[in-house]
């Protein structure tokens, strides 16, 4: 029986960056995945966050204070978001910030804070990639993934990009085939793959005879009789022989 696995890959947009100074969530993105798979399903408000949008926010987004002043507070849709999550593992670019951004927008209207384990893809791309630049712009010109549409951060648009970009960290498109493969096989379908093409003519050995030999005066030279000598009498012996005219 196939075992599914459902993650999360969230982020969220603020007025800052430090939710004890008083900034709040003004937007929030999520993406189901099934098995590493994005299944289609997501989960997306902007928030009034109830104070002024600094300058150096609204670089970042583009969210005004007039855009954001008829959108719900963060209260009203709660229960949506903790339905949605439900106990997936949550995938999150920077996951302290994101994590610390929502807790304590919990925590001020009186909800516990989020238990779901979470994978951030800022120290897994670390891993994957040691002292190379892991911002989400720089692994999608690592792997080819357009994010031409990501002229400004938007929690929705960055959680899709993210995705791609989690697939390609944990083993990219061997992942999604490998899963593909299950989930036909648990659906009594099948994948269908091609043949292999071959090469009509074996390409010729890059060794010379004088190659050959050289390595074979070196071996001499070593030992009078070296033991993987036994070997290669062996594969001699296996090797099928060739036709005579």
């Amino acid at each position: 029986m196939q075992i599914m696995t459902r993650e999360i890959v969230l982020d969220t947009e603020t007025t800052g960056l430090s939710p004890q100074a008083g900034d709040r969530v003004v937007e929030l993105g999520c993406v189901e995945l099934i098995n590493h798979i994005p299944t289609g399903k997501s989960l997306h408000h902007y928030f009034n966050p109830q104070r002024s949008m600094p300058e150096d926010a609204f670089r970042v987004h583009g969210l005004s204070e007039s855009f954001l002043s008829d959108k719900p507070l963060f209260g009203a849709v709660a229960d949506e978001f903790i339905h949605f999550i439900g106990d997936a593992t949550l995938i999150i670019h920077n996951a302290p910030f994101d994590m610390g951004f929502l807790n304590a927008e919990l925590a001020s209207i009186r909800r516990p804070p989020l238990t779901n384990a979470v994978i951030d893809t800022v120290m897994l791309a670390r891993q994957v990639h040691p002292g190379a630049r892991v911002s989400l712009d720089a692994l999608c010109k690592h792997y080819g993934i357009d994010n031409s549409r990501r002229a400004l951060h938007g929690a929705l648009l960055d959680s899709e990009i993210l995705a791609e970009v989690y697939l390609e960290l944990i083993g990219g498109r061997q992942v999604a085939f490998a899963l593909a493969a299950e989930t036909a096989a648990s659906h009594g379908g099948a994948v269908v793959t091609l043949p292999v093409r071959q090469r009509p003519e074996p390409l010729p050995p890059r060794l010379t005879a004088a190659d050959l030999a050289a390595h074979a005066a070196f071996i001499a030279a070593l030992a009078p009789e070296p033991l993987w000598n036994k070997y290669l009498d062996m594969e001699k012996a296996a090797a099928p022989a060739t036709a005579r005219p």
